[in-house]
């Protein structure tokens, strides 16, 4: 069957002025291009008989958990701790009637404050980065009423020796 050839069209000329040219020219390639490659596998699909394609799923399964075995050891690595972190701090008397008197770490402090923070409810209601200072923690604060969560450790650190 002969293919006919698509003529290009040439752009009109109107009364002195010269339209432009289509710019959409590679666009058009484009689509010709996943036309074809459409019917490429449309006849692929209607030359293969259906019970080829079952295999293939089965191996598609055994491939998957492999891909499981392969992650698994990246979750051995774990992460260490700061050592500077862990060392524990003696807390002085103004910040021990909060957390205790015992040496603890710097990060189970700053647990022990959001537990007596959020027990007390002392958190602000309506901006929650504040914290309402109550007796006990007016003295950590160096008595300001109210301090923001950042600013809060800054204060904590100089009651920690």
């Amino acid at each position: 069957m002969p293919v006919k050839k698509k003529s290009k069209a040439k752009p009109k000329k109107t009364a002195g002025k010269t339209a432009k040219k289509p710019v959409r020219k590679a666009a058009a390639k484009k689509t010709t291009v996943k036309k074809a490659a459409k019917k490429t596998t449309k006849a692929k699909a209607k030359a293969k008989p259906k019970a080829k394609a079952k295999p293939k799923a089965k191996a598609k399964a055994k491939a998957k958990p492999k891909a499981k075995a392969k992650a698994k050891p990246k979750a051995k690595a774990k992460r260490k701790p700061n050592a500077a972190f862990m060392k524990p701090m003696t807390p002085d008397t103004a910040l021990a009637a909060v957390v205790g008197s015992k040496p603890i770490p710097r990060t189970e402090i700053t647990k022990k404050i959001w537990v007596y923070i959020k027990k007390h409810d002392l958190q602000d209601a309506k901006n929650r980065r504040m914290i309402n200072a109550d007796a006990k923690l007016s003295g950590v604060f160096g008595r300001k009423k109210q301090v923001s969560m950042f600013e809060m450790t800054k204060l904590i650190s100089k009651h920690i020796s």
